[in-house]
């Protein structure tokens, strides 16, 4: 078992989200994390799928995307050198000397500190889940309030590029 993260170029049209994900429910994959938004051309949209399967599994996956009439073009970021992203909303106590901890903490990961209360922050956070991960990690689960996270959204690295 091993974590996709597949890129799809489709048409930003009614329903191409639905019957992309109504693809992998149908089918019993799971979506680890689904982002998708218009590009520059304001009639195609990218959609980055993160999906953990075996390689036949995936495989499996992207010959049946390829097949759906909104799909352009998709990869199979994982098999190239890519560049990954997510971004994090957290809140999270913020009270006493929690309070250095946490802004130390900001600086260690180069999350920002948006809001401030008496009792809380809002950091907001960027990297791949990795990263993400380690600062929940190191924040403490038990001092988080509230997280809100993008799901990863990916590019591959150099001149290679997903175009129609």
């Amino acid at each position: 078992m091993r974590r996709h993260v597949i890129s799809v170029l489709l048409e930003n049209e009614s329903g191409a989200l639905s019957r992309v994900s109504g693809l992998f429910s149908a089918r019993g994959y799971n979506i680890e994390s689904l982002t998708v938004a218009a590009t520059h051309d304001p009639t195609l949209s990218r959609m980055t799928v993160v999906s953990i399967g075996t390689e036949q599994t995936v495989e499996q996956i992207i010959k049946q995307l390829n097949k759906l009439i909104d799909v352009v073009r998709l990869t199979d970021l994982t098999e190239v050198n890519f560049i990954e992203r997510e971004i994090m909303l957290l809140k999270v106590r913020a009270v006493d000397s929690a309070r250095e901890e946490l802004k130390r903490l900001c600086d260690i990961f180069r999350g920002r500190i948006l809001d401030v209360t008496e009792n809380s922050y809002v950091i907001e956070l960027t990297g791949n889940d990795h990263k993400i991960n380690a600062f929940l990690d190191a924040v403490g689960r038990d001092n988080v309030i509230e997280v809100v996270r993008s799901g990863a959204t990916g590019m591959a690295r150099g001149d290679k590029s997903l175009k129609a």
